[in-house]
């Protein structure tokens, strides 16, 4: 019984790990908002350019998957970034059903503009590339243990 006691007295939203995680992304979300509105992008947008400034051409489902995202968010997300003519889709000639997502000049243009969003990220955080690099590191482990676990 007193395990059990000590246990409920840490049911506390400040001493959970996942509160603590979702307040850092949502604070972390809020300053990323300044510094990409000049860009024209939101923050899930901003992602789905990194993706692509980095492996140009994908299927919608291989960017979905790195992204951890589902076609019904992906959409919506691809279709404002075409109307803003970053990227253009593009269906299959061998495969209907196959979509393939590509950088437009413009979307290729917008990578040097972007170039300095991490930088100011990390002086907004008060830490180095180096620091933001380490805390990187430990959360992508972290992020490989939830998802090995809930795969067992």
């Amino acid at each position: 019984m007193e395990d059990h006691d000590a246990l409920k007295k840490d049911l506390i939203l400040d001493k959970q790990l996942c509160f603590a995680l979702y307040g850092a992304s949502l604070a972390l979300t809020r300053t990323y908002k300044p510094l990409l509105e000049p860009l024209g992008l939101t923050y899930p947008q901003y992602l789905v350019m990194m993706v692509l400034w980095e492996e140009d051409h994908l299927a919608v489902k291989s960017l979905g998957q790195k992204l951890g995202l589902d076609s019904g968010t992906l959409s919506p997300l691809l279709k404002r970034l075409e109307q803003a003519d970053y990227v253009k889709r593009q269906r299959d000639a061998k495969d209907e059903r196959q979509v393939t997502v590509s950088l437009t000049p413009k979307g290729r243009e917008l990578q040097d503009q972007a170039v300095n969003v991490m930088a100011e990220v990390g002086h907004a955080l008060g830490c180095s590339l180096d620091e933001v690099a380490a805390l990187r590191e430990q959360l992508q482990a972290l992020r490989g243990r939830l998802n090995a676990a809930a795969q067992e």
